[in-house]
């Protein structure tokens, strides 16, 4: 990889989002998600290695290292190569700084199936699926030289690079109350074992999804949100009273409320909690209140607020001219009180869309998210085509809440195909 004095010596800060990760990262808390694409035929290592060092030094935010400084972290740009490797664990383990040729994130392959693992502190699903399909783009045309002849080996037309830090851009010095101080209900179960993440994809039929939520009329995400709370509500807290709401933390990107193509980390997140105080809840009591609940959060005005509250706690003075290590006692103490007020993740990446020329060769792809101890399951969603998949990860052995959210598609006549990693042999 070859490239002039000034780009090498390029160096960047950690967008508002970022700079909690390097702190919180480590082997039990990984802050990695995994983005594949499974193609119609096996992957060819040499070929998919000569694309990753292609494509890297396109993606200037990718393209980097974690460095320490006295006040923050930082990110300078790489001068090693990217290593590919054959899958060969359980999906979104730690990425070592260090190690890795000191990439933040890993390109691993596994018969038929592309992964790109990636560390949250440099950007979130939005700029990975960027990432990923110029990578895609990049390996078919290495791999299919002929029939794609007349395409040069060069970013698609739908690639952006622009690395802006659009917190920043969007702040707004204002009042603000935050995310709040409330607890959340915690799942409860025994933990798998050693490093295994129980993975199952969910492979949803996305007309019979649709109709469903138009007999409802609600959207998808308020659809699933509800169906995510019914289950833990009767699988995991046997349908009785807390005094602890559940509470789902959604992520939100923020490029469908604000103008900007940054690749960067550009999201906030939407608390969703349902207060549980009785014994019995029909799926449409849930629903409704999920509905009403996430238009409230959903709106341009109270995003605003949010990238007001995080990118404002950064601005004082006196905490800017903390040095690195009290600044990161004190995240990690943020942190673990902030993991208390939710329940559960879930995050929907939409649709997937790649050019028409190289869809003949893609089968699907996944999303999973790293969980943990504290983070025991969470799940996403994305959708390519007709089909829609959503993926719980867990480290917790019982399956119910799984069970329960699948069977509920089930029976609202929503066509649905459960797949495991082998972890969960008997859980649908």
């Amino acid at each position: 990889m070859e490239g002039n004095k000034k780009e090498e010596d390029k160096w960047h800060k950690l967008d508002n989002t970022a700079k909690i990760y390097p702190v919180i990262a480590s082997s039990h808390l990984s802050s990695v998600y995994r983005m594949s694409v499974t193609l119609k035929e096996k992957i060819n290592p040499e070929k998919l290695q000569k694309a990753v060092e292609i494509v890297t030094p396109w993606f200037e935010i990718f393209h980097v290292r974690l460095r320490r400084g006295v006040f923050w972290y930082y990110y300078e740009t790489n001068k090693k190569l990217p290593k590919i490797e054959e899958e060969f664990t359980y999906p979104c383990r730690y990425i070592d700084p260090y190690s890795n040729n000191q990439y933040l994130f890993r390109v691993s392959y596994y018969e038929a199936r592309i992964n790109l693992e990636v560390f949250h502190g440099l950007t979130d699903g939005n700029g990975a699926i960027l990432f990923l399909k110029e990578l895609l783009y990049q390996y078919l045309r290495l791999v299919h030289q002929k029939a794609f002849s007349s395409f040069p080996n060069i970013p698609s037309t739908d690639a952006s690079f622009n690395i802006e830090d659009s917190y920043q851009k969007y702040y707004k010095k204002m009042k603000t109350e935050g995310y709040g101080k409330e607890y959340a209900y915690q799942l409860k179960g025994e933990y798998l074992g050693g490093l295994k993440v129980g993975i199952l994809h969910g492979y949803i039929d996305l007309k019979s999804l649709k109709r469903v939520c138009k007999e409802y009329q609600v959207s998808v995400t308020q659809y699933f949100l509800a169906v995510l709370i019914e289950s833990i509500y009767v699988e995991n807290m046997n349908q009785q009273p807390s005094p602890l709401p559940i509470r789902i933390n959604m992520p939100v990107n923020l490029r469908a409320f604000f103008e900007s193509t940054t690749i960067r980390n550009f999201f906030a997140a939407v608390i969703v909690g349902f207060p549980v105080k009785k014994e019995s809840y029909t799926f449409e009591e849930i629903l409704s209140y999920v509905k009403t609940k996430l238009n409230e959060e959903l709106t341009k005005e109270h995003l605003e607020k949010l990238i007001s509250y995080n990118v404002g706690n950064e601005k004082h003075w006196y905490l800017r001219m903390l040095p690195l290590f009290i600044k990161n006692i004190g995240i990690k103490a943020i942190y673990a009180h902030s993991a208390k007020g939710f329940t559960t993740t879930i995050s929907n990446l939409g649709i997937i869309k790649i050019l028409p020329e190289y869809q003949p060769y893609v089968e699907r792809f996944h999303f999973i998210m790293g969980v943990s101890k504290k983070q025991p399951l969470k799940c996403i969603v994305c959708s390519y085509q007709e089909e829609m998949v959503f993926t719980f990860s867990s480290v917790l052995e019982d399956t119910s809440i799984q069970r329960h959210f699948f069977k509920k598609l089930s029976q609202h006549g929503i066509a649905v195909k459960v797949e495991s990693n082998g972890v969960y042999y008997e859980a649908v």
